[in-house]
């Protein structure tokens, strides 16, 4: 008869940056699977490795690390590991990036705003089925079906301002965005003021970051 998962030895990977964030999951995790082997990291390089290493099955990442988003590393994992199960626990929006991520190779992403209860209760469904879903991510899944723009918020924009908002976050002002691209500087403003619009967003940092997760991969 077959172990049931709650009782077999997972080989677990807890990857953020916060000491605090992994220790609570790992009290989750043992709660639910007392005999799971757990590895921590917080860096991005040193999670790639211990899949390759330590024959991690399951895996809890973070979506963003101070060396930069954790999109780029799930194929990685995948190739270490084609059956590796990872669910993306983050602070980041999941109206925004669920699908970047899920399209990417994660298994599930559940909020860091969620209830306790609802943490406990996505964890117990990963480590039962592989997978977490949230209402949130099964609406935005079944919206991508038929409207495959949803991926990135980026793709809301024109030709025209992409190139202006990627000059914008490789540090352009726009007296030298306007001299790059031929155009007159009032032309960039207004362009900048669509962009904001557009992408529902107030600044320039705000602006970076949506490039760096969205398009700088």
């Amino acid at each position: 008869m077959e172990i049931p998962i709650e009782n077999r030895e997972i080989a677990f990977l807890l990857a953020d940056d916060h000491s605090i964030v992994r220790q609570g999951m790992e009290i989750v995790i043992n709660d639910i699977a007392p005999n799971a082997k757990i590895y921590h990291t917080s860096s991005l390089q040193q999670a790639v490795e211990l899949v390759e290493s330590k024959g991690i099955e399951m895996a809890i990442i973070d979506a963003h690390f101070p060396e930069g988003n954790s999109l780029h590393v799930l194929p990685q994992l995948k190739s270490a590991n084609p059956d590796i199960k990872i669910l993306i626990f983050t602070g980041l929006e999941e109206d925004l990036y669920a699908l970047k991520f899920i399209k990417a190779g994660a298994n599930g992403y559940l909020s860091k705003l969620s209830e306790e209860e609802e943490v406990r209760q996505a964890v117990l469904n990963f480590i039962q089925k592989g997978e977490y879903f949230s209402d949130v991510s099964r609406n935005l899944l079944v919206q991508f079906i038929y409207n495959p723009d949803l991926i990135s918020p980026l793709s809301r924009l024109t030709k025209r301002e992409l190139q202006i908002a990627e000059l914008y976050a490789d540090g352009y002002g726009n007296l030298e965005i306007a001299n790059n691209l031929n155009i007159k500087q009032n032309t960039v403003s207004t362009i900048k003021k669509n962009i904001f619009e557009k992408l529902k967003i107030d600044n320039l940092v705000e602006l970076i970051d949506l490039i760096k997760t969205h398009h700088k991969i």
